[in-house]
């Protein structure tokens, strides 16, 4: 798993204090403090796993947080080794068996199912756009519509579901876009000073609209182009006057109706906001058992 430890246990720890996990009134008026339990987490429907590794990270999270007489031993989390992140799970499948202190178990099942179930719901959209280019050249690229903070874990699930990650953030790549060519005063200027003044070695995209737009684009040096919101049609024929000069991606409102018909075109890559904007949630479950 690629990502920053210390962000992820930001995370857990502001959805672990946002549900007030410490101060579950409802197990500590119905469970006994030294309850030992034994917990399933199954998937209800098929879905692409991804997050598996933040189970643990999140019992532990938990522990850390409570004073220090009412913490207990580890939650024990076990899985079978054919299940990981970036497998397919068919409905009915466990994913993985905790046994600990049975409050703990309770007061974390809201918080863990939330991100098990929104990074499998990622990596499940992503699977779907994949096979559905599949046997062409495109690869499907995320983007930056993710949720506020969420961004190393969601691009993180976009590769569990087969994706490949566009740049990270502002910093990791220029990526001159329709705002920008009109404030510097064209696709051209706005190209010319990207090249001549970037870092040595970043690389540097260019959005164009029209088949103009594109043939400037080529002309000024561009390594890599965006095709924003055209026709299928209108790709292909930006593939056949690109002929290798540049690579291509495709952006805008493509959809599972209509990715493999870009992708049939030859271009490089399609990128789809929806994976990480748009995903529904997966169906998980924890079942609980005393022990």
């Amino acid at each position: 798993m690629d990502w920053n430890a210390r962000r992820v246990r930001e995370l857990i720890d502001a959805a672990l204090h946002e549900d007030r996990t410490v101060a579950d009134a409802t197990s500590r008026l119905t469970v006994a403090p030294d309850q030992e339990a034994q917990a399933a987490l199954v998937a209800k429907q098929e879905c692409v796993l991804a997050g598996l590794d933040l189970t643990p990270r999140v019992f532990a999270a938990y522990n850390a947080l409570l004073p220090a007489g009412d913490r207990r031993p580890p939650v024990v989390v076990s899985h079978d080794r054919e299940v990981f992140d970036g497998v397919r799970l068919a409905p009915g499948q466990v994913v993985a068996v905790l046994r600990g202190n049975a409050r703990q178990l309770l007061a974390c099942e809201r918080v863990l199912l939330n991100f098990l179930q929104h990074l499998s719901g990622v990596a499940t959209l992503t699977r779907q756009f994949v096979a559905a280019v599949q046997g062409t050249r495109a690869r499907i690229l995320d983007t930056r519509k993710t949720l506020p903070g969420w961004r190393a874990l969601d691009k993180y699930a976009v590769t569990c579901g087969g994706g490949v990650n566009h740049r990270a953030d502002l910093s990791a790549g220029v990526l001159i876009k329709n705002n920008h060519i009109r404030l510097a005063g064209g696709v051209a200027a706005a190209l010319r000073r990207a090249l001549e003044n970037r870092d040595a070695g970043m690389a540097v995209e260019i959005e164009v609209r029209t088949a103009e737009e594109l043939e400037t684009a080529l002309a000024g040096g561009a390594q890599r182009i965006l095709l924003d919101n055209m026709t299928p049609e209108q790709v292909r024929a930006a593939v056949a006057a690109t002929a290798g000069r540049a690579e291509l991606e495709v952006s805008g409102g493509v959809n599972l109706a209509t990715v493999r018909a870009y992708a049939d075109t030859g271009v490089d890559f399609i990128s789809v906001g929806a994976l990480t904007h748009s995903a529904p949630a997966v169906d998980l479950a924890m079942r609980i058992a005393p022990v």
